[in-house]
């Protein structure tokens, strides 16, 4: 596969699974802020930023409004909802050749909703909804209609890479905010969690059992460590010829080794400081980006957070 149709692939993958979880962590956030009297708006705001790699924050200051625009509705925004969309379909017409036609109109359709302003016009839950809802339709068509050749795991890499990261956004989210129950709950609901957490626990809501489900859980599809094994399986995919011993690159070293790390550490050791070991995993996929971008990508320069 030519090196551009792959870079694409991969970055449309990312961007998708981005602007999604952007969503997610936009209503969490905007949720407890609305919802809890103890939470003071702009610190809160500004943990926010902080939490989406954003580290020039606005002088002044500082409100939901404005963090919302920056965050979903400001196109020229890097770490908005539709800079992501838009650039995922800009990385479509580098790929349009490899696309069905069914997963182009999906991509296309939903950028259309930017230059027309659609998007801008959503109030903040609509407009979450509406996110959540389009990558469900693009990846369901992805899923439903492309060949499991070459372009189809390079998809699933960038997504799974995405994923991984920004689970451990909603968890840093979480483990940061009141500290209450509810955090928890609300972040379990964000990333459709909340019946299939019932479900595993038997009805029993702790925060020690919340954290376990998001980062540990084998068979949930937006764990960290379930990411991460789809990762792995999609690298081991783009080169089936060399599977005999080891590691083959540098991405399957990094990404397997913070899978094991996930896997055999206590649930203990990994909530004794919760943020920081989200640092360090979003900083390893980071590093993963620029070892596949090193790789497969002749020429390009890995694209990542700021701040990660």
């Amino acid at each position: 596969m030519l090196s551009r149709i792959a870079e694409s692939m991969f970055w449309i993958g990312r961007y998708v699974e981005r602007a999604e979880d952007t969503a997610r962590i936009l209503d969490v956030q905007t949720q407890l802020i609305l919802e809890d009297a103890t939470v003071e708006e702009e610190s809160a705001c500004r943990g926010l930023l902080q939490i989406m790699g954003i580290e020039d924050q606005p002088e002044g200051p500082l409100g939901l409004g404005a963090v919302l625009d920056l965050l979903a509705y400001d196109p020229r925004s890097r770490s908005s909802i539709a800079f992501a969309l838009e650039a995922a379909r800009e990385s479509a017409r580098g790929a349009r050749e490899t696309l069905s036609v069914p997963l182009w109109e999906a991509l296309n359709t939903t950028y259309r909703a930017i230059p027309s302003g659609q998007l801008a016009s959503m109030r903040a839950p609509a407009a979450f909804a509406w996110t959540r809802d389009r990558a469900a339709l693009i990846n369901g068509t992805a899923d439903a209609t492309m060949t499991r050749d070459e372009g189809y795991h390079f998809l699933v890499l960038g997504r799974c890479v995405e994923r991984a990261d920004m689970t451990s956004r909603l968890v840093a989210t979480a483990a940061i905010s009141a500290g209450s129950g509810a955090s928890w709950t609300t972040t379990l609901r964000a990333c459709g969690a909340y019946e299939a957490f019932l479900r595993t626990y038997k009805g029993l809501e702790t925060e020690r059992g919340a954290a376990e489900f998001l980062l540990l859980d084998r068979l949930f599809p937006r764990s960290v460590v379930y990411s991460l094994n789809r990762a792995e399986e999609a690298l081991d995919n783009l080169e089936p010829a060399a599977r005999r011993a080891g590691f083959q690159n540098e991405a399957q070293r990094l990404i397997g080794r913070m899978h094991a790390e996930l896997s055999f550490r206590t649930l203990s050791d990994l909530l004794t400081d919760l943020p920081h070991e989200m640092e360090n995993l979003q900083r390893t996929c980071a590093q993963a980006t620029e070892a596949v971008t090193r790789r497969y990508f002749a020429g390009a320069e890995a694209l990542s957070w700021l701040g990660a």
